[in-house]
Formats: C-alpha cells, structure tokens, sequence
C-alpha cells in the first residue's frame, strides 16, 4: 500500500512538473521577441510623458519626424529626426539597436564615428527602464501589420546573437 502510495505521489509529482514546463514554455513562446513592452499600458504611459519631454520637439508630437523629406541632411550636413511612424525606418532596426541609439548614440550604436545628429546619447538623461518605456510607446502606436514584421526582426536578431 506504501508502495502505491508513493508511486502515485511520483506520477503527480512528474505530472505537474511537466505541467508547469509546458506552461512556462508556452508563455515564452507566446511572448513577442525583443525588450520592449508596447503591450504593457502602464510601461506605454511612462513611455508617452517621457516621449513627449524627451522627443517631441525633434520627432514630433504624433511622431511625424522633422521634415517630410527627413532622408536628407541639413545645410550643415546633420541627419534630420525621422519619423518614428510607420511611415519611417525606426521599425527597421531591432529592439537592441534602438535601445543602443537611444542610450548611447548613433555613432557608438552603429559603429559610425563620423555620423553628425544632433540627437544626443540619453545615457545619464533616462535610465534603461525610461529608454525601454519610450521606445515601448513608439512601438505601441505602429499598425498592427508593422508590429508583427518588427518582432520577426526582433526574432531574426535574438537568433544571429545565439
């Protein structure tokens, strides 16, 4: 009867065991690839306030970008603020890349020394947190369609970095 006893003790163990690998491995699976949180309404709301201190003025209330021609550099050879819409390259780059721009700047995050912005490195302006926060309520007002493209970029990165 011990024997029993202990047996079925085992298969329940092993059971929930199983249960909370398949469970665990669901949600990482079900969870978009990358670091920013643009589900996540409360991360979205920071992100709103801080964009609107730390961004707006170059990139625009509603996220426009500077110029509607923002591919082009200005008379002193400086790039312009794209926009951050679905209409410019910002749902290009992965989540670790626009992290890396926005903390440390363009130059340093993509290995270009001679890039002239103006956009400085926000390293020491916002903590990590606040950079994630911003970047998530950019991502958070992207269609639907450019969202799902971004995380499968985000997929292609978290691969070539294993």
């Amino acid at each position: 009867m011990r024997r029993m006893t202990l047996r079925a003790i085992g298969l329940i163990a092993t059971g929930l065991a199983i249960a909370v690998a398949l469970g665990v491995w669901g949600m990482a699976r079900s969870s978009p690839p990358g670091i920013l949180k643009p589900d996540e309404a409360s991360v979205v709301a920071t992100g709103s306030k801080l964009y609107a201190i730390h961004c707006a003025s170059c990139h625009g209330a509603s996220l426009e970008g500077q110029a509607e021609d923002w591919q082009r550099r200005d008379a002193e050879g400086f790039a312009l603020a794209p926009p951050h819409d679905a209409t410019g390259h910002t749902w290009h780059h992965p989540d670790r890349l626009l992290f890396d721009i926005t903390k440390v700047g363009v130059g340093v995050a993509a290995n270009l020394p001679d890039y002239k912005t103006r956009m400085p490195a926000f390293e020491g302006v916002l903590d990590d947190d606040e950079i994630i926060a911003v970047l998530s309520f950019i991502k958070a007002q992207w269609p639907d369609d450019i969202r799902r493209r971004h995380d499968l970029l985000n997929e292609r990165d978290a691969d070539a970095r294993r």
